[in-house]
C-alpha cells in the first residue's frame, strides 16, 4: 500500500535584517531538523524583506547568492525533503523576488513573484520586477544553470508530490497563480510571504488560504514573515497556516522565533477529491516544466496496513472515530438543525407536488422511525394541513415493553392519528400458509423474522391507500450499507427521509431535537429512546425485555460508519481504512479491526441489489448511497480483491 502522509512546515526562523550569514546558519539549522517532506521560509528570508533600498546593493545581493548554494550544501545529506527559501536574484539588469527550491544539496529552481505590490505601504516596484513574463528560462549562477520561470513544477514520481509556488501577493489577486498550477497539477503550494499585521488582516488570510486550498482540491502552506522583520512603521507576525482541501490543519501567530509549525497532509484524500470532481479540469500540464525534488512520504512510500497505523500513531495523525459527527459541540448542534431542516423541506415538496397531505408512518420505539416522526413534525410547520398518521405495528413476545411504552409514548406526543396493529395473528397465518412452523426455529430463522417486517410494510402500504397517505421511510443510511433491511420490508417507502444520515448521527439528531423542544414529556421520551439499545425486535424478548442487539450481529455502528465513510468520501483501500480505524479506536484489538473491515466489505458488496432499487431520499451530506446520485455500483459486483487487501494488510 502506498504512504501518501506528506510532512509539510512552516518555518519561522530568528533574523537580523541584512545579515544574510547569520540569517542562513538559522535557515541550515532548521532544515536539518526537519525530517522528509516540505519546509517552507518567509519570503526573502535569505535577506530579510524589509532591506528597502539595501536591495541595490551589490554586496547584499552576491552574499545572498552564496548563502543560497551554501545553503544547498550543508543540508545535502536532508534525505527526502525539499525546502523552499526566498532571495533576491539579478537577471538581465533586473531583480526578482525569488522562490529558491533546494533538495537534497542541489538548488533545483528559481521561481519570481509574478505581482509586485506598491500601493499603501508596499513599495516593491521600487526594487522588484514583475516575473510573470519569464517562462522557459534558465539563469547560470556560480556556474549552474537553474531553470528560473513562473512555468515551473516541482515533482517527486515516487510519493506523488507535486509542488508549486506562489509568493505572498500572487494569492491576493483575483487570478491566482496556484489556480494555473493546480489545474497543471500542483497538488501541493508553498507561499512564502511578508504579510505584515492590521486589523481584520489575519482573518482575511485565512479565509484566502482556506478557499484557494478548498477550490483547487490540495495543500497550502502558507508563511508570513516573523517579528524579526517588524521595524519603522509595520509589525509581521509570521503568520503560518497549513490547509487542506479548504480545511485549516495547523496555524500559528505571533510565536517565540525560531519556530516551525507542522502538519501532515495526506495526498491520497486530495487526489481522491480531484477524481471525483470531474469538472477540475487539467488543461494547463504542456505550459509548465517539472523539476525533479525529492519530496519523501513519512518513513517509508510503500507500507502494510500495521506499519500505516504505526506512522499515524507516532505523528499523532488526527483521526476522528465518528467522522460523521463534528467534535465541536456548537457545530454539531447547528449541523444537527441542518440535517432536519433538510429533511423536512425534502418531504413537504414530496407532499406539495403529490398533493397527498397524509403521512403514513410506523413507529417502533427505535431511532430511525423517531427520527422520521420527527421530520414528519417539522414538515407540517411548513405545509400546514400535513396531517401524521402514525401505526406501531407490536408482535406479543417479541416486543419489548421499553420499545411499546416509547412508541406509544412519542405517537401520543406527535401524531394527529395513532392506532395500534398487533401483527402476531397475521404472521402466524402467513407462515402457516407457506408451510413454516409459527414458532421462532432459532438463530438464522430469517423467514420467520423478515416475514414481521413486510407485514408492518403491507399493513403501512394498505393503511396509506385507505387513508390517501403517503408512507414514510425510516431506514438509515447506515443499515442501508450493511444490507439490514428486510427486502421489500422496511426497505421499502415512498419517500425515505433517513436514506443519507448515518446510524451514528441520528442519535446525535435526535438528542438535539429533545434538548430544544421545549417539551418536557417529548424530551423525555426521544432521550430514552437515544439510550436504548439498537434492535429489529424479530426474535422472541426474555420475558419482556430485549434479547436481539443489532451490533452483536453487523458489529459495531460506530466502526461500520468509519469504515464507509473513508470508503465512499475518500476512496481509500479496505487496507488503509483499516489502518485509520486502528489510529482512531486504539481500544480495539487491530485483528478485531480487521475482522470488522472484512464482515463490513462482504455485505456492503453483497447487499448491493438492496440499494439498486430503493425509494426516493434527501441527501444530505457528502456521502450517500442513492443509486440514482452519489453511488452507482453493479449488484454483483465481486468483493474479492477487498477481502485480500485486508488478507495481506
Amino acid at each position: 500500500m502506498k504512504n501518501n502522509l506528506i510532512k509539510t512546515s512552516a518555518a519561522i526562523p530568528s533574523l537580523r535584517v541584512a545579515d544574510v550569514d547569520y540569517n542562513t546558519d538559522q535557515i541550515i539549522e532548521l532544515i536539518k531538523g526537519h525530517g522528509k517532506g516540505v519546509i517552507v521560509f518567509p519570503e526573502l528570508c535569505i535577506t530579510g524583506y524589509t532591506c528597502a533600498d539595501l536591495f541595490g546593493s551589490e554586496l547584499l545581493l552576491s552574499k545572498a547568492e552564496d548563502a543560497l548554494f551554501r545553503i544547498a550544501d550543508e543540508t545535502a545529506d536532508c534525505k527526502g525533503l525539499t525546502a523552499v527559501v526566498s532571495l533576491p536574484v539579478r537577471y538581465e539588469n533586473r531583480l526578482y523576488n525569488c522562490a529558491a527550491i533546494v533538495s537534497e544539496g542541489k538548488v533545483c529552481a528559481l521561481i519570481p513573484k509574478q505581482y509586485i505590490p506598491t500601493y499603501s505601504e508596499f513599495y516593491e516596484g521600487r526594487w522588484f520586477t514583475s516575473g510573470r513574463d519569464i517562462k522557459g528560462y534558465t539563469i547560470n549562477i556560480h556556474g549552474e544553470d537553474i531553470p528560473f520561470g513562473t512555468d515551473i513544477l516541482l515533482s517527486d514520481a515516487m510519493s506523488g508530490a507535486v509542488l508549486g509556488v506562489e509568493i505572498c501577493e500572487d494569492l491576493w489577486v483575483p487570478d491566482k497563480p496556484s489556480t494555473h498550477m493546480s489545474l497543471a497539477g500542483a497538488n501541493i503550494i508553498a507561499n512564502p510571504s511578508a504579510s505584515d499585521e492590521l486589523i481584520g488582516k489575519e482573518e482575511y488570510r485565512r479565509r484566502l488560504v482556506e478557499q484557494q486550498s478548498g477550490s483547487c482540491y490540495l495543500a497550502y502552506i502558507y508563511v508570513s514573515a516573523g517579528m524579526d522583520e517588524s521595524s519603522t512603521d509595520l509589525v509581521f507576525s509570521g503568520h503560518s497556516i497549513i490547509a487542506q482541501s479548504g480545511s485549516v490543519l495547523k496555524e500559528d501567530i505571533f510565536e517565540e522565533r525560531p519556530f516551525v509549525s507542522s502538519s501532515y497532509i495526506d495526498l491520497t484524500k486530495i487526489m481522491h477529491d480531484r477524481r471525483h470532481q470531474t469538472t477540475f479540469e487539467s488543461f494547463e500540464q504542456r505550459t509548465y516544466r517539472k523539476i525533479n525534488v525529492s519530496i519523501k512520504a513519512e518513513r517509508s512510500d510503500s507500507v502494510t496496513c500495521f506499519e500505516l497505523a504505526d506512522i499515524l500513531d507516532d505523528i499523532s495523525y488526527p483521526v476522528s472515530r465518528n467522522p460523521f459527527i463534528p467534535s465541536d459541540d456548537k457545530e454539531l448542534g447547528s449541523r444537527c438543525r441542518k440535517i432536519l431542516r433538510i429533511q423536512a423541506q425534502g418531504l413537504a415538496t414530496r407532499v406539495r407536488m403529490s398533493g397527498i397531505k397524509n403521512l403514513v408512518i410506523g413507529i417502533s420505539g427505535g431511532l430511525d422511525s423517531t427520527l422520521a416522526l420527527l421530520v414528519c413534525a417539522e414538515a407540517r410547520k411548513l405545509v400546514k394541513d400535513i396531517r401524521i398518521l402514525t401505526y406501531t405495528m407490536p408482535k406479543k413476545g417479541n416486543t419489548s415493553k421499553l420499545t411499546y411504552n416509547n412508541a406509544d409514548r412519542l405517537m401520543k406526543l406527535l401524531a394527529d392519528e395513532s392506532y395500534e396493529v398487533p401483527i402476531e395473528k397475521g404472521v402466524i397465518s402467513h407462515l402457516k400458509d407457506i408451510g413454516h412452523s409459527a414458532e421462532y426455529q432459532g438463530e438464522g430463522d430469517t423467514t420467520y423474522e423478515n416475514a414481521q417486517a413486510r407485514m408492518r410494510t403491507y399493513i403501512l402500504m394498505d393503511a396509506a391507500n385507505m387513508k390517501n397517505g403517503l408512507v414514510v421511510g425510516t431506514g438509515d443510511l447506515s443499515e442501508l450499507a450493511l444490507g439490514w433491511c428486510t427486502y421489500n420490508g422496511d426497505h421499502m417507502s415512498m419517500y425515505a427521509v433517513n436514506a443519507s444520515v448515518p446510524k451514528t448521527l441520528v442519535r446525535y439528531v435526535c438528542r438535539a431535537y429533545a434538548k430544544t423542544c421545549g417539551d418536557d414529556e417529548l424530551k423525555k421520551t426521544i432521550l430514552s429512546i437515544c439510550d436504548t439499545p439498537i434492535t429489529p425486535e424479530l426474535t422472541p424478548t426474555d420475558n419482556g425485555a430485549i434479547t436481539q442487539k443489532t451490533e452483536e450481529k453487523i458489529g459495531k455502528y460506530d466502526l461500520n460508519d468509519f469504515f464507509l465513510y473513508y470508503t465512499l468520501r475518500f476512496g481509500f483501500e479496505p487496507a488503509r481504512t483499516a489502518a485509520f480505524a486502528m489510529r482512531a479506536y486504539p481500544d480495539v484489538d487491530r485483528e478485531e479491526i480487521l475482522a470488522a473491515a472484512k464482515r463490513f466489505f462482504t455485505r456492503f458488496f453483497t447487499q448491493q441489489f438492496k440499494r439498486s432499487c430503493l425509494p426516493d431520499g434527501p441527501k444530505v451530506g457528502s456521502v450517500t448511497l442513492s443509486p440514482r446520485g452519489d453511488w452507482r455500483m453493479p449488484s454483483d459486483a465481486s468483493y474479492k480483491m477487498w477481502l485480500r487487501d485486508l488478507d495481506i494488510a
